[in-house]
């Protein structure tokens, strides 16, 4: 089992393909699939092609424990980017647009957006007007790219994260969607497929209070912090729509501002994400989110060495 983890692993880590992985190896995708299925295990000389390859990637020899791995790998990642991971992202256009397009697309299609990765980038880039898909789908779009754009010029001039960039993105994110975008909810709301309560809308402004000194507070283990946080929010579910988006959004300001890359919560994970916030929430079981929230980041990493 330890090599099917290493493996599953390295294909996180570098973003190959098995058909990639496999000729890297020296063998056959079938005899990786296998592998990876745990149906069979590989021959001595290829378990050491492989112990190298993850030797290369976490500089550690023997398999330990992910989530550590993965945090060690975020900040040998962190140093590599000491110059300024978002400035780096705002000169290099393509990447930029990468970053753009991969944000919007799998944090709409969290959210139950219908537009495919294709369609999403047609209308940010080319205006494009998809026409068997609705008006709210096209302005949900182009509203988180205008969000994004306003976030990452913020964070350019301002250090602190506040309760003025929160209610502004909320407002860029809604316009044309909500009447009350860019205001907390006067109402009471639900976690649609969850069990957790949200906050009562009469303390939803101490609350918000409270969580914006905790997200400017400096901790030692940025992971677990910015998972904190991205809990308590969503928990807390401020507005009358949007909440999961704006609790992304204010994760990757968190992270931008620790120089660490944005993490891209992909869409194919959707159940996994939603069962990891109702262990916090639930249980204040960590775990599961902090891998999450590592693995977004180094997708988003990924991106960024292309």
């Amino acid at each position: 089992m330890e090599i099917q983890q290493k493996l599953k692993l390295i294909l996180q880590l570098t973003g190959l393909s098995q058909d990639k992985l496999a000729k890297e190896i020296g063998v056959t995708f079938a005899s990786l699939n296998r592998w990876l299925n745990n149906h069979s295990q590989p021959r001595k000389n290829q378990i050491d092609k492989i112990n190298q390859i993850y030797f290369k990637l976490t500089g550690k020899k023997d398999f330990s424990n992910s989530l550590t791995i993965k945090k060690d790998i975020i900040l040998n990642k962190q140093k590599i980017f000491n110059s300024n991971v978002l400035k780096y992202i705002l000169k290099n256009e393509d990447i930029y647009n990468e970053i753009v397009l991969s944000v919007t697309y799998h944090t709409n299609e969290i959210e139950g957006s219908t537009l495919t990765k294709k369609e999403t980038q047609a209308i940010l880039f080319d205006n494009s007007n998809i026409s068997n898909k609705s008006l709210r789908e096209h302005l949900e779009a182009k509203n988180h790219q205008a969000a994004i754009q306003y976030l990452f010029d913020y964070l350019l001039k301002n250090k602190k994260i506040n309760e003025e960039l929160i209610l502004k993105l909320h407002s860029i994110l809604m316009n044309g969607i909500l009447s009350n975008a860019g205001n907390y909810r006067t109402h009471g709301v639900r976690i649609v497929g969850s069990n957790v309560p949200t906050a009562n809308y009469i303390k939803i402004p101490n609350l918000m209070h409270n969580l914006i000194q905790k997200i400017n507070k400096k901790e030692k283990d940025i992971i677990n912090q910015v998972s904190m946080i991205h809990a308590e929010f969503e928990k807390i579910h401020p507005f009358s729509d949007g909440n999961g988006r704006i609790g992304r959004l204010i994760l990757i300001a968190q992270l931008l501002k620790e120089n660490i890359a944005p993490a891209i919560i992909k869409q194919d994970i959707k159940h996994k994400y939603y069962n990891a916030l109702d262990e916090v929430q639930l249980k204040e079981n960590y775990l599961k989110l902090e891998e999450l929230v590592c693995d977004a980041i180094i997708f988003s990493y990924t991106l960024l060495e292309k």
